[in-house]
């Protein structure tokens, strides 16, 4: 029996706690807990329910069907602090309802039918702290409502219907959220709350912000402006440096500005879903450094080898991705489509780099003037060149071309040893100076910098002058294949790509010009001369000063030719045999053609179904030819720039396939 007893004891337990105390009878199709709490949910009754004790402190009356209240359900209830009716059918809050409950601090009213708040709702409620109205039909508060609630603490009326905000003048308040009703601006006097902590504004239909109405919250730390129609960042907001949260999803602010939030380096939590973001720069390690929740969902990545990071980085510092499954990659095709979270580094296409070694050279020729030897020692006196962004060299060749007043092996053999960091090569020029010609992966005056830079091939191609940023990638004997990944990659915030191309064979030299969205990293020109060079500049859309050019020629024409005298013998037969039966077919047409056409009384209906329709003929019945949707072109209207939307539903310029939003979102 002992173990038996030990068995049953929690349950014993269990009951006596749930079961109704001796001094206290539980109310019917409720349950209690301790003296305290009381449970009635569920109950399908349409009034409150009876004989609830008057030691109960905690009473939850959510999902029973409850449509009226009335100031005696509450008689004998002034110990209450905790009050949830909440998910019941309330269309109405009769005056002075809650009078009784003169101890009450938590009122939960949400998911009601509640369409008016009356001057009178919340009478006698002088301790409430937490007012929960969200999720009802409320149209109208009167202005003077809550006036007597000085010791709020939390306001929730999201997801209504108002239009209007009464002036809130509650000093200690700090949670307000006004989300999803129709409210399009909100002034200053609006929110007389200087202590409040939570802002959420999300859905209010919001064209911008107060900056005095923001301005007023001395200690704001969580802000919420999503799917509003705010088209730049609030100014304000750059001087947030005690912003915990924040969310800007789903406003047309165009491209990211992230110097806006270089002093928000106490942000934890951070939003920035459907901002059509293409990419993510990698110096946000270093401007969020207490960040453990981003979301990034519903904007089309493009998975690059430039966003390799994320990922990893996510991983690394245990970072929380929000709405993973709506965090996807775009482009390129091949990861189109998968979760942008789920990639591993070789997924986003970064090439290999190969390790370049440094060439050593031995030599004891002697230096040239300025530099003394000795038998032991080389002595030199050396100064480094005035450093900076253009004087330093970063080669991605690993045996640059020294001037010719100093032999090459000699200028590796007079500098200091070690000078150069990172496998850079010193080299000395005439006077003196020397420099430090660094690998591709790194920069600085003594190569101290180390950095991810991709590598240029190794061998051009044999039709064009490779470039570093952008390059001919193919050939036909008409059309150019243009490589813009990397072009585009290293101007994230790009908001096209102008090209002006001109043919350098040909009597005409004047440029075209066409504009490109970064959507597509990869671009065919078409339509070119065959046998020709071919000039090509790419420039940031609106900045055509800053061009880079590169240049491709197309290849020749080649004429059918005949392999072998055997396939000749073998091909002339055929090709008379089938000319003999594309006669005959011909021949056969004609006659029943004409046949037809006796037979019918010699009409012939041959229609054009515009013309048609200019007169009038119905061509309902009529089988309808295939829409084609004609692109418009790249200069239009005497000359005046045509500028391609970034992201196109239908038609793209120079035959280029279709940018259509992805399904996925």
């Amino acid at each position: 029996m002992k173990p038996f007893l030990v068995l049953r004891l929690p349950l014993l337990l269990y009951h006596l706690l749930m079961v109704p105390s001796l001094g206290n009878a539980c109310p019917k199709d409720c349950f209690c807990v301790g003296q305290d709490t009381t449970f009635c949910a569920s109950r399908r009754d349409t009034r409150m329910p009876t004989d609830v004790p008057a030691t109960i402190v905690k009473l939850y009356v959510f999902k029973n069907g409850i449509e009226i209240l009335c100031e005696e359900d509450f008689e004998g209830s002034s110990n209450l602090e905790m009050l949830d009716i909440s998910q019941n059918k309330l269309t109405k809050l009769p005056d002075g309802v809650f009078r009784p409950l003169s101890s009450l601090h938590n009122l939960d009213l949400s998911s009601n039918q509640i369409v008016h708040i009356t001057q009178h709702s919340f009478d006698g409620l002088k301790h409430l702290e937490r007012l929960y109205l969200f999720s009802n039909l409320i149209e109208s508060i009167h202005p003077a409502a809550f006036d007597g609630l000085e010791q709020l603490l939390e306001l929730k009326l999201q997801g209504n219907k108002l239009t209007t905000m009464p002036a809130l003048k509650m000093p200690h308040l700090l949670l307000l959220d006004l989300g999803f009703n129709n409210i399009p601006s909100l002034e200053p006097y609006d929110l007389q709350t200087p202590k409040l902590e939570s802002l959420k504004l999300g859905g209010l239909g919001l064209s911008s912000l107060n900056e005095e109405l923001l301005g007023s919250f001395s200690n704001l730390h969580e802000l919420d402006i999503s799917g509003n129609h705010l088209t730049a960042f609030p100014p304000m907001l750059r001087e947030a440096k005690g912003m915990v949260t924040l969310s800007l999803a789903g406003n047309p602010m165009g491209p990211v500005n992230w110097e806006d939030f270089e002093k928000m380096v106490e942000l934890q939590e951070l939003d920035i879903s459907n901002l059509s973001l293409q990419g993510l720069p990698e110096s946000l390690k270093q401007l969020f450094p207490h960040l453990n929740k981003l979301t990034v969902a519903e904007n089309p990545f493009n998975c690059l080898c430039n966003l390799a990071w994320f990922p990893s980085w996510l991983r690394l510092k245990q970072i929380q991705l929000g709405r993973t499954k709506d965090t996807r990659c775009h482009f390129p095709p091949l990861n189109s489509g998968k979760e942008l979270e789920q990639l591993g580094h070789g997924d986003f296409g970064c090439p290999t780099t190969k390790p370049v070694k440094p060439r050593i050279v031995k030599s004891t020729v002697v230096p040239p003037v300025g530099i003394t030897t000795s038998q032991s020692t080389t002595h030199a006196v050396l100064h480094p060149k005035p450093s900076d962004n253009s004087s330093t060299k970063i080669s991605n060749d690993p045996s640059p071309t020294p001037s010719a007043s100093i032999e090459p092996d000699l200028r590796s053999t007079t500098c200091p040893s070690n000078i150069c960091l990172n496998g850079g090569t010193c080299w000395l020029d005439h006077q003196g100076d020397f420099e430090c010609i660094c690998l591709p992966e790194t920069s600085g005056t003594y190569c101290e910098n180390e950095e991810e830079i991709l590598p240029i091939e190794d061998n051009p191609t044999e039709f064009g002058i490779v470039d570093p940023e952008f390059a001919a990638s193919g050939v036909t004997s008409s059309s150019i294949v243009l490589d813009l990944h990397r072009y585009i990659d290293m101007r994230p915030n790009i908001r096209g790509v102008r090209l002006t191309y001109r043919n350098l064979s040909g009597p005409d030299k004047r440029p075209k010009t066409l504009n490109v969205p970064p959507s597509y990293p990869e671009y065919t020109l078409r339509g070119l001369q065959p046998n020709s060079t071919y000039s090509v500049c790419a420039s940031p859309l609106n900045e055509p000063e800053n061009s880079t050019c590169t240049e491709a020629q197309t290849v020749s024409q080649q004429p059918l030719r005949l392999e072998s005298p055997k396939l000749s013998t073998m091909l002339i037969p055929s090709v008379a045999i089938l000319l003999l039966l594309i006669l005959v077919a011909v021949a056969v047409g004609i006659a029943c053609y004409m046949q037809k056409k006796k037979s019918k009384g010699h009409l012939d209906l041959q229609y054009d179904p515009s013309q048609l329709e200019l007169e009038g003929v119905d061509i309902g019945a009529l089988p309808q030819k295939q829409e084609i949707i004609s692109c418009p072109s790249a200069v239009q209207n005497g000359g005046l720039d045509y500028e391609v939307p970034l992201m196109q539903d239908y038609c793209t310029a120079n035959n280029n396939t279709s940018g259509l939003k992805p399904s996925y979102f």
